[in-house]
């Protein structure tokens, strides 16, 4: 199921604000599923700067490893430290204690979601029911 109420880029990241300014990041159903199960993560710092586009980090499975991309240019202000002890979460409950960074936006929020896809868009791209 992709939430309605989520953003989502190409490479199957989704963002959610949380604030006027800031985004929550994670990586949708449909990539966790793809990946299997998920072992280990490497996320950015705090205060590392994100481009739209360019990697941020990566996921190692029992399947493969992948990149995870910055939907958003802005700074990362939290990390999800339950996920260095738990990285199956990001399987278990990808939209929600799966998530990865929040990030502080350099543009606004609206404008920021405008550019992404929308759920429709998004079940379109990866042919979900």
């Amino acid at each position: 199921m992709t939430p309605e109420d989520l953003r989502f880029t190409e490479a199957h990241e989704w963002v959610r604000a949380v604030s006027e300014d800031t985004v929550r990041v994670g990586i949708t159903d449909y990539a966790q599923a793809q990946l299997g199960d998920v072992v280990m993560l490497q996320l950015p710092e705090v205060g590392q700067r994100t481009t739209a586009g360019e990697e941020i980090g990566e996921i190692d499975s029992t399947k493969t490893m992948s990149e995870v991309y910055a939907p958003v240019d802005g700074e990362v202000v939290a990390v999800n430290e339950a996920l260095a002890d738990h990285p199956e979460l990001v399987n278990s409950a990808p939209y929600g204690e799966g998530w990865m960074v929040e990030i502080k936006l350099d543009a606004s929020v609206d404008d920021t979601l405008a550019g992404l896809l929308d759920a429709q868009a998004y079940r379109a791209l990866t042919e979900q029911p």
